[in-house]
């Protein structure tokens, strides 16, 4: 999993390693270095009074570990932490990469390898980019989902002080479409009035107007999901490394357990972190039921 090496990483949290925030590069994309080296542009400062900052969001304080660190040490380290993320730091201190649930599921136990004896920067994703504390919570949500990671380390005065998840940022945005949609009961509002105004003798354009209100007021589950939305299945009786292989080789970090065509719970690549690999059980020997409680 190596990568082009980007220019200086910040230094992980402390007292004695603070520095002068205008020293602070971004490294590249995380797990996407460019073929010509080039690195992310920094995050633009709020452009507007009242818009919400990634400081002001409950920050989750970051777990740092040196990169020599093992698999099975790293995970049992984020289980007592109940986290799904780690930063790793080389030996200047300096933010060296990142390792999630996801990459322990696809990388190690997918790939057969053993935890025990499998040093965490072989799996980690290098360089991972960062945003600032001042950074837009929109904007940090914007690079997550283009980049398609859930977490991102957040620098202030040139220190990681936190790890932002992408269920953080979810969370201010649905408050800010909440308030949309409080504002947007006016316009329902008046769609429906003219529905009672023009009744069937206005057909065509009511017919838009159900449609518009659908899609704008009654969202479904089709409206979100894409048409090639891949799903992973597995049985209770298949071992845990089968289902960490079909979550790598569907790009997911969950499997439906299933029994013939009734779904009996479902395995995530956090489940493996901490009840697997954590608990110093075998991948290849533990039974996915004995995992997971099934419905």
């Amino acid at each position: 999993m190596s990568g082009q090496v980007g220019p200086p990483a910040p230094r992980r949290s402390s007292t004695s390693q603070r520095r002068n925030s205008s020293t602070v590069k971004k490294p590249s994309e995380n797990g996407a270095v460019s073929s010509n080296g080039t690195n992310a542009k920094p995050s633009s400062p709020p452009s507007a009074a009242g818009d919400r900052t990634v400081k002001k969001l409950r920050l989750s304080k970051a777990l740092t570990i040196p990169e020599g660190t093992t698999v099975s040490d790293a995970c049992r380290r984020m289980a007592a932490r109940r986290i799904d993320a780690v930063l790793l730091t080389d030996a200047n201190a300096l933010l060296s990469g990142i390792v999630t649930d996801k990459d322990i599921t696809t990388r190690v136990i997918a790939e057969e390898l053993r935890p025990d004896q499998t040093i965490i920067s072989k799996v980690m994703t290098r360089n991972p980019i960062f945003v600032s504390s001042d950074s837009l919570a929109i904007e940090a949500l914007q690079k997550m989902v283009q980049g398609k990671f859930r977490h991102l380390p957040v620098v202030e005065n040139g220190e990681v002080i936190a790890l932002l998840d992408i269920t953080k940022c979810l969370y201010d945005a649905i408050s800010r479409m909440e308030k949309a949609a409080e504002q947007g009961s006016a316009i329902a509002a008046a769609v429906e009035g003219v529905e009672r105004q023009f009744g069937s003798n206005f057909s065509a354009p009511s017919a838009f107007i159900e449609t518009l209100r659908e899609r704008m007021f009654k969202p479904s589950l089709s409206t979100i999901i894409s048409e090639n939305s891949r799903v992973a299945v597995v049985s209770p009786s298949d071992h845990v490394n089968v289902a960490a292989k079909r979550m790598r080789d569907s790009r997911v970090n969950s499997v439906l357990i299933m029994t013939g065509n009734k779904i009996q719970g479902i395995l995530t690549s956090k489940d493996i972190l901490m009840r697997v690999v954590a608990q110093n059980l075998s991948p290849e020997l533990t039974l996915v039921e004995k995992v997971v409680q099934l419905l």
